[in-house]
């Protein structure tokens, strides 16, 4: 009969060998990002900011988004939120800049919404602020929307990292819009001159059914691993003479 001490070397195995491949199989965690329903360059939409709570046991209380000062709005409306109250804050912009034919000297470069007493967004939960921006610029590709996101306990997460094409993600990216994608989810496409409407792609509901399938795979592997890591410590070992 074989001694605890080798049933404890087996468990360590297997243990060892589920976790290394289980860890890669961990979704990683959520962050704000920002999306469009309707945006085109030259044009005017709608921005909706996704806001989810990470925190084990505290409310998200204020959410600050930074908007583009090189390529700023001429005009930004906000939403009315049941809950929380909405701020807009303009900056002088240094030179002035035009937009649409326009020379603009002051500009919206943040908007800030703030929970009322008593209220936020609590643990495991996520809501959505909307904005109605424009024009759009096009002669840009993409725009960043730096964002720090408050929670009751007092901490504060930034994110901000610039998001960079064909590089990894950073740990914490700021809301980037892809110009050249939201024109297309808006449901443009040009063919021999005529315009006509396409369905958007459900990339939701396409990256969740990837995410699935990989965690699958990933736990067969892990099976398959922990089974040999236990051939491998119940393996006969050859006596000492």
């Amino acid at each position: 009969m074989r001694s605890l001490a080798s049933f404890r070397r087996v468990g360590a195995a297997v243990a060892v060998a589920v976790g290394l491949v289980l860890v890669g199989a961990l979704p990683a965690a959520a962050h704000v990002t920002v999306s469009t329903p309707d945006a085109e360059p030259g044009g005017f939409g709608k921005l909706i900011f996704r806001v989810p709570n990470e925190s084990a046991d505290a409310d998200t209380t204020k959410v600050q988004v930074q908007l583009p000062t090189d390529t700023p709005f001429s005009s930004v409306s906000t939403k009315p939120m049941p809950g929380w109250t909405v701020e807009t804050e303009e900056s002088r912009l240094r030179p002035a800049v035009n937009v649409d034919g326009v020379n603009l000297t002051e500009a919206v470069t943040s908007v800030t919404w703030t929970a009322e007493s008593g209220g936020g967004l609590p643990p495991d939960q996520f809501t959505e602020f909307e904005l109605s921006v424009g024009p759009f610029p096009d002669d840009v590709d993409s725009l960043s929307f730096p964002t720090t996101q408050t929670y009751s306990d007092g901490e504060v997460m930034a994110w901000e990292q610039p998001v960079r094409e064909g590089a990894a993600e950073p740990e914490r990216p700021a809301p980037t819009l892809d110009l050249a994608a939201a024109e297309d989810s808006a449901g443009h496409s040009h063919q021999d001159g005529a315009t006509t409407a396409a369905a958007p792609a459900p990339a939701a509901e396409t990256s969740s059914a990837t995410d699935d399938m990989t965690a699958r795979v990933l736990g067969g592997v892990a099976i398959v691993i922990a089974g040999l890591a236990l051939l491998l410590a119940l393996r006969p070992r050859p006596r000492k003479s």
